[in-house]
């Protein structure tokens, strides 16, 4: 994909996949909800949450958005880059109402949430921000001839 695509396949993307690393340096990969803005990407979590602390304590991440079903559908976008916990709260305040507009319609109401959940959700809220290095990463099969020869073996 060229920049521009997949700058608009991230803004399209409805579940990315985050990976932070542990204190013992294994990655772990989380599902999460996210929106762009400025090239760079924002998820909203429980403050109190593991991956709050794993990006305190160090900051290199991995993310990726994918879609697609069959392997001639499939289409992806990988970054990795830096995160950090946003304190601006003008910043905050935007990611928080970009994430409401885009994920509104999918919520579960908090009546509809088993006590224990309501309560991982109770306090406070942290935005992380990813900015991704120079390199993008990404792949569209639907951009491949499939079925068409092989220019390499028309010889």
């Amino acid at each position: 994909m060229t920049k521009e695509e997949a700058a608009a396949f991230l803004d399209r993307g409805h579940t990315g996949i985050l990976t932070t690393l542990r204190r013992d340096g294994m990655p772990i990969a989380l599902p999460v909800w996210f929106v762009t803005d400025e090239g760079r990407v924002y998820v909203a979590t429980p403050a109190r949450t593991r991956k709050v602390g794993r990006v305190r304590r160090d900051g290199r991440v991995s993310f990726l958005v994918e879609s697609g079903e069959r392997w001639a559908e499939l289409k992806a976008v990988q970054l990795n880059g830096r995160a950090r916990v946003v304190d601006a709260p003008e910043r905050i305040a935007r990611v928080l109402d970009l994430l409401d507009a885009k994920y509104a319609a999918f919520r579960t109401s908090r009546a509809a949430m088993p006590t224990r959940t309501k309560e991982h959700y109770s306090g406070g809220r942290a935005v992380l921000e990813i900015v991704p290095d120079e390199r993008v990463l990404s792949w569209d099969n639907t951009k491949l001839k499939i079925g068409e020869p092989d220019a390499a073996s028309e010889s």
